[in-house]
């Protein structure tokens, strides 16, 4: 950095609620400062880190206050439920965010707690690279009026209120209706969101670089009721019927959530600003989807396999 180069900033969020993210959030920060970066804190996770009377000197402020502008970063760490909750964060800014997994899956995450010395130290070196992942503009209307908009990273999705109440709506593709519906919701998702959602309610697995949106009914009582994938440039439409018997909820990422009173209608398109996450490694998703869910490939002898057999290296 020379004397004309602004100062660095890394803001980091914990899920400050998890006594194991304690020490990994304190090593973080203490480290980072120590390399002459600034890092910026929410006042509440500050406090609850023990950081805010300190001798490591941190800048804090509040979550409605842009905290990630200025930042060259987000260091996140938690689990997904704590990158979304970044994502809330940041998305006016697009401060690409990096995570660290203290949680289960951790599907968002760049990197494991055991790699927390070596993903500081990316972090120092600038030795990372962020890559766009595409988010959906969502609006609520009744009528003419808009109810309520967001955005997601990994899904929209329209479910019934009730659980002894079957919701029942009309799906509509680029302004054509698509099918008629009594079920128990729809996932509208991103490719990032297909590994979440998405595919618990039985949706297709996308690779990040494809760009499209996905729509998968849930539990419909339908001859036609498949999941789709369709193009980025499209616009879904969910409308909940007027003559319904139940109202229905959406969510967005699981965080954001308006009731939806029948005669609702709900458009999901590609979003306007994508999401920036950072990536340390390129490793084929194919890998992680392996590693973040275990899958069994023993006995695989693929191309590379074989070559390195065939260049003397039988141990391989």
């Amino acid at each position: 950095m020379t004397s004309n180069s602004p100062p660095r900033r890394v803001l980091v969020l914990a899920h400050t609620g998890r006594p194991q993210v304690h020490d990994v959030a304190r090593e973080c920060v203490q480290t980072l400062t120590a390399h002459g970066i600034g890092v910026r804190l929410l006042a509440d996770e500050a406090a609850d880190l023990g950081l805010d009377d300190s001798d490591v000197l941190v800048e804090t402020t509040r979550a409605d206050d842009r905290p990630g502008e200025g930042c060259e970063l987000a260091l996140v760490i938690g689990g997904d439920g704590t990158i979304l909750r970044a994502v809330e964060l940041t998305h006016e800014t697009s401060t690409p965010l990096l995570g660290v997994n203290l949680g289960h899956v951790g599907f968002l995450a760049e990197a494991e707690q055991e790699d927390v010395a070596s993903t500081i130290a990316a972090i120092v070196a600038r030795d990372y690279t962020a890559e766009d992942r595409l988010s959906l503009d969502v609006c609520v209307m009744v009528g003419k009026e808009v109810l309520f908009s967001t955005f997601a990273l990994n899904e929209a999705s329209v479910e019934k209120a009730a659980r002894e109440r079957m919701l029942e709506v009309v799906v509509e593709v680029d302004g054509r209706p698509l099918s008629r519906w009594g079920c128990d919701g729809v996932v509208c998702a991103t490719p990032t969101g297909s590994t979440a959602y998405n595919f618990s309610a039985g949706g297709p697995v996308v690779w990040p670089e494809v760009e499209a949106l996905l729509m998968v009914p849930l539990s419909a009582h339908a001859l036609f009721a498949r999941p789709m994938v369709v193009a980025p440039t499209s616009v879904l439409a969910v409308e909940v019927l007027s003559n319904t018997e139940g109202s229905g909820v959406l969510w967005c990422d699981g965080r954001r959530t308006v009731d939806l009173p029948p005669g609702a209608r709900i458009e999901v398109r590609r979003g306007a600003r994508p999401v920036r996450l950072v990536r340390l490694h390129h490793a084929p998703f194919t890998d992680r989807l392996v590693a973040k869910f275990d899958l069994p490939v023993e006995g695989w002898r693929g191309a590379a396999e074989r070559r390195r057999r065939d260049n003397g290296d039988h141990d391989a």
